[in-house]
């Protein structure tokens, strides 16, 4: 029996909200159990129901009226850190996709994206991968334009942690990786780890974020 997946949108359209909803109510493995038009509401919900259980994924806008998005990003964190988050958002805009992939977001799609594109994204979290839109990847890589000294890059990351840094930014998961490497899941997991440490990264999107700032990876068309 599939694992349920119980999701919190934070949107201030009611249009879209019902879009999301739709999707959402059409898959077997997954529950939108609250919405919120406001970050502050949801914030007052997390804290009065402290004591229940937290959603696996919120689905973070980050035009909000009142508290925005990014602004929130922190305090859900802090509130519910079992919880990922991800930004479904309009704003492509490098900044925004920069600032909250460092403060700690799990994945960036834009609300251009399909329902089929979100529903994969959602599970891809869920399975501690990385959800990131095709284009926020260009985003990322046009922005973060500094680049180290070649000696500097190899003594970040090993052979064998830039190959697995690669296939995360590929939206491979640890199973997927392991199977393609041929090497143990606890093995990958333990790569995982040391590349978090050494790129100062708190999940698979600031550490591609941190890959592509050092010039470790390179976008392919």
């Amino acid at each position: 029996m599939k694992k349920n997946i119980n999701i919190m949108m934070i949107e201030d359209h009611p249009e879209y909200r019902e879009i999301v909803e739709m999707a959402i109510s059409r898959q077997d493995d997954m529950t939108l159990t609250d919405q919120f038009g406001t970050a502050e509401r949801a914030l007052q919900h997390l804290q009065d129901n402290s004591q229940s259980i937290a959603p696996d994924i919120i689905l973070l806008d980050l035009n909000l009226p009142g508290m925005n998005g990014l602004d929130v990003l922190e305090p859900l964190i802090k509130k519910s850190p079992t919880t990922k988050i991800v930004v479904l958002t309009q704003s492509d805009n490098e900044e925004d996709v920069l600032h909250a992939i460092m403060l700690g977001a799990n994945g960036y799609l834009l609300k251009s994206s399909t329902v089929q594109q979100l529903i994969e994204g959602i599970r891809n979290v869920i399975k501690g991968g990385a959800s990131l839109d095709a284009r926020i990847a260009k985003y990322v890589m046009d922005t973060l334009k500094a680049r180290l000294p070649h000696e500097e890059i190899e003594k970040i990351l090993t052979e064998r942690e830039t190959e697995i840094l690669q296939l995360l930014a590929e939206g491979l998961v640890k199973k997927q990786i392991a199977e393609k490497l041929q090497i143990g899941v606890s093995t990958v997991v333990s790569h995982v780890s040391n590349i978090y440490d050494k790129l100062e990264a708190s999940n698979a999107p600031s550490a591609i974020a941190q890959g592509y700032k050092h010039g470790i990876l390179k976008l392919h068309d």
